[in-house]
């Protein structure tokens, strides 16, 4: 049966997954790494993916692929198909000004009602107001603007700086909705919005539908890619009613919708998905260290303290941790600290320690699901992913704090299963 190549660009590396089609087995895999830095010149993801090509051995036998990666990175491309400046990533954090510019101009609720979202400085948008505004000879070269996984598509079908047909950059649906100048519920560009945030018209990727694809230069079947979030929701089979907790290094709780999401006060962003529905996300800022450094603090190893966590009752005798050490992004206060409370000679024990860093952690991510609830989006099981799933003390109080039924899918690269199953869904 045929094979198909999903990739996985994202902040750190790049991923690559050789699929039977017949199976869904992974029969090859390759892996390039990517340079640390939130502004880094895209040749870098160029070499990171034909490392993870070539590892798992060439597209030869390929019949199709797609490719999955970080959402909203600026690659500004001039008429020559040349990337202008190093692409800025999601992680950037120099255009929160812009995104407070923008929403000044326009309006939260506005900008919301017409594009899903209300920028922030990961957002594309952010990022091209703040070229126009910073480095205006740069910005006036801009003839397109394409996200990562775009950028690394069009470059793999043949086309760049020695082939520069811009109009060959395609997108899908996810991602586009991540830049600001898109509009989930029409499938429309905001040209408007482009203008006030760079100055000028540009080109932009056409925006795929979840069973379109195009070719490169093999003849191969291209699928359109997706975000990172929208990759692993399909690599996960998540369906209208799951949301799916990623516990990382920052946290992320994204639900599959049927119904495109409004929500002016910023806090949950409405993204669109890989298949046609709808993907509503909000990110936290304190995830899976929470328990790394309580573990650190008690001098234990992670598997002692799920041990110690699951000796405590719920609760923890009332200690609590409001777990911001680095500030939180949702809800927005980047200034906060880490706050321990309910602290007594009966409840201030490893034990409970333990159990209330486990518990504030999953308050936190809980949040996003009753931001969720209040948005009307139905939730019946949730998907828990991510480093901080393998926990066991996580696992086990997950379903007590979230409210919800949880499944622990296996370890997998999602993002990159989720372009692998996109790419055999071309094939039918």
């Amino acid at each position: 049966m045929p094979l198909v190549l999903g990739v996985d660009s994202s902040t750190q590396s790049c991923k690559a997954v050789v699929v039977d089609t017949a199976t869904g087995a992974v029969v090859r895999s390759g892996r390039g790494m990517h340079p640390d830095g939130t502004s880094v010149d895209p040749e870098a993801w160029w070499r990171a993916l034909e490392t993870a090509i070539a590892e798992a051995g060439s597209l030869d036998d390929i019949a199709a692929w797609a490719i999955g990666g970080q959402q909203h990175g600026m690659v500004a491309l001039d008429s020559a198909g040349r990337v202008i400046r190093d692409a800025l990533l999601w992680n950037d954090t120099r255009s929160a000004g812009a995104a407070s510019d923008l929403i000044a101009e326009f309006g939260a609720e506005e900008l919301s009602t017409r594009t899903g979202v209300v920028p922030v400085a990961s957002f594309t948008i952010t990022k091209l107001r703040w070229l126009r505004d910073h480095e205006p000879e740069h910005a006036a070269r801009v003839a397109a603007v394409a996200l990562p996984h775009d950028w690394l598509t069009w470059r793999l079908r043949g086309f760049g700086p020695e082939n520069p047909v811009l109009d060959e950059l395609v997108t899908d649906r996810s991602d586009a909705s991540g830049t600001g100048y898109w509009d989930p519920a029409t499938g429309e560009y905001d040209r408007e919005l482009l203008v006030a945030a760079l100055g000028h018209d540009a080109v932009l990727p056409r925006v795929l539908g979840p069973d379109e694809w195009v070719m490169d230069a093999a003849g191969r079947r291209v699928g359109a890619g997706a975000g990172d979030n929208a990759g692993a929701a399909l690599g996960l089979g998540a369906e209208p009613g799951d949301v799916v907790v990623s516990i990382g290094t920052s946290g992320t709780v994204f639900a599959v919708s049927r119904d495109a999401v409004h929500d002016a006060s910023g806090t949950v962003a409405g993204f669109a998905d890989a298949s046609g529905h709808f993907l509503p996300l909000i990110a936290t800022l304190n995830a899976a260290r929470v328990v790394d450094i309580t573990a650190a603090l008690l001098g234990v190893t992670h598997e002692e303290f799920s041990a110690l966590a699951l000796t405590a009752e719920p609760g923890a005798a009332g200690l609590t941790l409001l777990p911001y050490f680095e500030g939180e992004r949702t809800p927005n206060l980047p200034d906060a600290t880490a706050t321990l409370s309910g602290m007594t000679l009966a409840s201030t024990t490893r034990e409970n320690l333990a159990r209330a860093a486990v518990e504030g952690m999953l308050r936190g991510l809980g949040a996003g699901l009753d931001a969720f609830r209040e948005l009307g989006i139905p939730l019946d099981r949730a998907l828990l992913i991510g480093g901080g799933a393998q926990s066991e003390a996580v696992r086990r109080i997950a379903p007590e704090v979230l409210g919800l039924p949880v499944e622990v899918p296996e370890p997998g690269e999602y993002v990159a299963l989720g372009a692998a199953r996109q790419a055999s869904a071309i094939l039918d």
